[in-house]
């Protein structure tokens, strides 16, 4: 029984590395596309879900970075023509700087958002409905045991 366990930990294993670094890959490609690396994105990303508005060290909090490297992502959405964020000093706390989501960020995120839902929508055309619902239900299922029921493993200190 032990052997058998251990064989499917290696399997899943093996098929999980094997996912993350192909969806890497993909995403990077469609983000690519449309002018955005994949940090820039989830920038956008983040903005979007916190209403288009946060400050610097809440989107550092959020992706595990320093306020000074997402200050240096920032500045490079700031940059590209049309701007997609604009940075303004937070009235309530002048040490900080908020970030907000321009028309053209939002326009730029909800292309890449069609553009994915897109991919994975030709994806499932070839699946049977069956084997959608069923990767689904699995998906879920891991997501409830694994990201959900599993806190993350500390880093030696």
């Amino acid at each position: 029984m032990a052997d058998m366990v251990d064989d499917d930990v290696m399997h899943l294993w093996a098929l999980l590395f094997e996912i993350v670094l192909d969806g890497e890959k993909r995403l990077a490609s469609h983000f690519a596309m449309h002018g955005l690396t994949t940090p820039q994105f989830y920038v956008l990303k983040t903005l979007v879900e916190q209403g288009g508005e946060c400050s610097i060290g809440q989107i550092a909090r959020v992706h595990g970075l320093t306020s000074a490297t997402m200050t240096g992502l920032v500045k490079r959405l700031e940059a590209q023509s049309p701007p997609l964020v604009l940075r303004q000093p937070d009235d309530a706390d002048r040490r900080s700087v908020r970030v907000i989501l321009t028309e053209a960020g939002q326009e730029r995120f909800a292309a890449v958002q069609t553009s994915l839902l897109e991919y994975v929508r030709a994806l499932f055309c070839m699946l049977s409905a069956d084997d959608r619902q069923n990767i689904i239900a699995y998906l879920s299922r891991y997501v409830d045991i694994v990201v959900r029921g599993m806190p993350l493993i500390d880093s030696p200190a």
